[in-house]
């Protein structure tokens, strides 16, 4: 079994620890350091004052005049001695003879040591070991009354005795530097829990090991993940997030909220509950998004977020719906085409043949005229098979539908998108007139300028100006209640709602936007500018006049 590597915090511990001891002790080091030669240097500068002012007594001076120096130079400097709390005091002659000592055998001896050139009348000073000892000494010259030097004052102090007043000093260091030692020690602890406590107890591999891993992963995967904190700041961002929302560089550590993003995404990205697999549109994408409250331990620490883009699944599962209601017509055209023949049969078998020639006729011209007419006005095929797929429901359902305006061969919007525009809005028509007195649908093709103009009106019941406002927003949908086209219900039902993101969603893409406003018919009427050219800058807003909105929610399917 490996054996598990320090943790990060007990490291640091031990860093810290030796840390604090080395500054300890060095800085103890130096301060015994300091300390000794502060206490030295005062030691001479002390001895200089009590030789200067012995130099400088009459009693000195007039002492030295006499046949017997010493007699009065021993007890006189003896005193000084005491009251100064020095060492020795040694008074000698120019000729470095003494005439007074600490050790009475010694007057009259040579001085030992040097005296600079304190016979020239300076003050020299030194460390030197004499007959008490190393000590720091001073030489001051005594003046008579004219000026001359006549003798030399030696005031020492010796080490032995700076030592012992340093003792004192060195306590008072000692006690300072162990209690910083103590503060330095508790501090590196509380450092080393809080640090235990962030680092989750892990050694430095074991981290880098999982930097490495969690690196790779995050931007391996093809989901979008984000991670904000209790604030709403994004702490964490893939690559793939950054391309689905159109992050900027500088997305981390801003609030989300403040991204521009579509309030409802928001919504859910900061909420404080569970949310699984919800679809939002986000600028031209659809957006399956999940969110999570993170925790650790009890205790919350932000939230996760899930991107997964269902863009072009949702526009081919819109295109599906359509193919389906295509082929729903088609079952319902043969249902109805098998009743004509039989009737043909019949009239056939009856013996009354001209009749049933007349009928097959006009039926046959009936429906080639509807197919002339709307082929002729719509060149692209697969539209001209919608809208003629989408007459015959209406004839089934018992809707009034009208065609109006052309759509000429060449327009530069893919029939992809034609279908998912024409084939909503149509959809939605068709369901709000469905419980109506009057059943009116109209359809109006035009080309303005570089644009194409789609235009869906119905008798339905209409749009009330708060409706109309939020038409386009989070989850509206027709299906929840027969509120029409445009009276649906915010959030809608699980499964609806998608049909008119898919059509904002095409009309952003191709340059334009969609209008809601009031049809001639009385009810609702929704207008799709979508640009034949390539967009090449920002849409002019004069396209489709005043817009309603952008989808900017959570989508369900109409």
């Amino acid at each position: 079994m490996e054996r598990r590597e320090p943790s990060v915090a007990r490291q640091v511990l031990l860093l810290q620890v030796l840390v604090v001891l080395v500054l300890v002790v060095s800085s103890l080091a130096l301060a015994t350091i300091d300390a000794r030669r502060d206490a030295r240097l005062n030691a001479t500068e002390r001895a200089v004052g009590v030789a200067s002012t012995l130099a400088d007594s009459p009693t000195l001076v007039t002492a030295l005049a006499t046949a017997t120096p010493s007699a009065t130079i021993q007890p006189y400097a003896e005193r000084v001695r005491a009251d100064a709390e020095v060492d020795f005091i040694t008074v000698m002659s120019l000729d470095l003879l003494r005439y007074s000592h600490p050790d009475p055998d010694n007057i009259g001896k040579r001085f030992v040591g040097e005296v600079g050139n304190a016979r020239e009348g300076e003050v020299f000073t030194q460390e030197y070991a004499g007959t008490l000892g190393p000590s720091m000494r001073a030489v001051v010259p005594v003046r008579d009354a004219e000026g001359a030097v006549v003798a030399l004052v030696s005031v020492g102090i010796t080490v032995a005795s700076i030592d012992r007043s340093l003792r004192d000093d060195l306590v008072l260091i000692g006690v300072s530097a162990l209690l910083v030692l103590l503060a330095g020690l508790l501090g590196a602890g509380l450092v080393s829990r809080r640090l235990r406590r962030q680092t989750h107890g892990m050694g430095e591999r074991e981290m880098t090991r999982m930097y490495e891993y969690y690196s790779a992963v995050l931007h391996a995967v093809r989901e979008g993940l984000l991670l904000l904190d209790v604030d709403g700041r994004v702490q964490l961002v893939n690559d793939e997030a950054r391309r689905l929302l159109d992050l900027p560089d500088d997305v981390i550590g801003r609030h989300f909220d403040a991204l521009g993003l579509a309030p409802g995404l928001v919504l859910a990205a900061v909420g404080h509950t569970t949310q699984a697999d919800d679809l939002y549109l986000a600028g031209d994408r659809l957006l399956l998004v999940s969110s999570a409250p993170a925790a650790w331990e009890g205790r919350a620490v932000g939230a996760v977020v899930t991107l997964r883009d269902h863009t072009e699944l949702r526009a081919v599962t819109g295109e599906l719906d359509v193919v389906r209601g295509l082929t729903e017509s088609l079952r319902s055209q043969t249902h109805e085409a098998a009743n004509r023949l039989h009737t043909i049969v019949s009239l056939i078998e009856m013996g009354r043949a001209e009749e049933a020639v007349d009928f097959a006729t006009e039926e046959l011209q009936i429906a080639q005229l509807l197919t002339d007419r709307v082929v002729g006005a719509v060149g692209d095929p697969v539209v001209a098979a919608l809208l003629l797929g989408k007459t015959s429901e209406a004839v089934e359902r018992g809707i009034d539908l009208s065609i109006t305006g052309e759509l000429p061969e060449g327009v530069d919007v893919p029939a992809r998108d034609l279908v998912t525009v024409l084939g909503n809005l149509v959809d939605n028509a068709f369901d709000a007139v469905v419980d109506r007195p009057e059943r009116r649908v109209g359809v109006r093709l035009e080309l303005v300028g570089d644009a194409l103009r789609i235009v869906v009106g119905d008798s339905g019941p209409g749009l009330s100006e708060e409706d109309a406002a939020h038409v386009l927003d989070r989850g509206w949908t027709t299906k929840a209640s027969a509120g029409g086209v445009a009276g649906g219900v915010a959030g809608g039902v699980a499964g609806r709602g998608v049909g008119l993101a898919l059509v904002n969603q095409v009309a952003v893409r191709h340059g334009g936007a969609v209008s809601v406003g009031r049809s001639e018919l009385g009810g609702a009427e929704f207008a799709v500018m979508l640009r034949t050219a390539p967009v090449t800058g920002p849409v002019a807003a004069a396209l489709t006049g005043p817009v309603a909105g952008s989808v900017a929610g959570p989508v369900v399917s109409s």
